[in-house]
């Protein structure tokens, strides 16, 4: 709690050593994410993966939907999916209801690379997992939903704000 003189009790240092602590557990779960991706083959860069997990999961999205969820510009993306249509992972087609405009198909190599990668981050993460006593299993299933739930209200009233 903030007080009169400006002062916040010590609570911010605090909320700064907990958010130091977080940083270096994150940086080692996403090292361990990481390195499951790149045991796979053919070994993807992370946009390049997001984009065929964000294909597989919202096969409505054209090349400028994709362009925007990923956050880069048109030439970005589709040189992204040059890549990914050239190591035979994803397809362009004519999108059915509308001749002018093309539909993004993740192929079935695509999809056993996508399953591949999710099953080795799995196995990595339950090695992790049995490191820890039941009890850090819990709280940390707790903090990440806690966690999750606090981003997402606050990039929703983000939002909100911006628009």
């Amino acid at each position: 709690m903030w007080c009169a003189d400006g002062s916040d009790d010590g609570r911010w240092e605090s909320r700064r050593t907990q958010a130091g602590q977080l940083a270096e557990a994150v940086e080692s779960l996403v090292a361990c994410w990481l390195t499951a991706a790149e045991e796979t083959r053919p070994r993807l860069p992370a946009r390049q993966l997001l984009a065929l997990r964000t294909v597989r999961s919202r096969p409505e999205l054209n090349l400028t939907a994709l362009a925007e969820h990923l956050g880069v510009g048109l030439p970005t993306a589709s040189r992204l999916c040059d890549r990914l249509e050239a190591a035979g992972l994803l397809e362009r087609t004519v999108q059915p209801s509308n001749r002018r405009e093309v539909q993004l198909v993740v192929t079935v190599y695509g999809q056993r690379l996508l399953t591949d990668v999710a099953e080795r981050r799995v196995r990595r993460l339950a090695s992790v997992f049995e490191a820890m006593t039941p009890a850090q299993r819990t709280a940390l299933e707790h903090g990440l939903s806690g966690f999750h739930q606090a981003h997402t209200s606050s990039r929703g009233s983000e939002e909100s704000a911006d628009g």
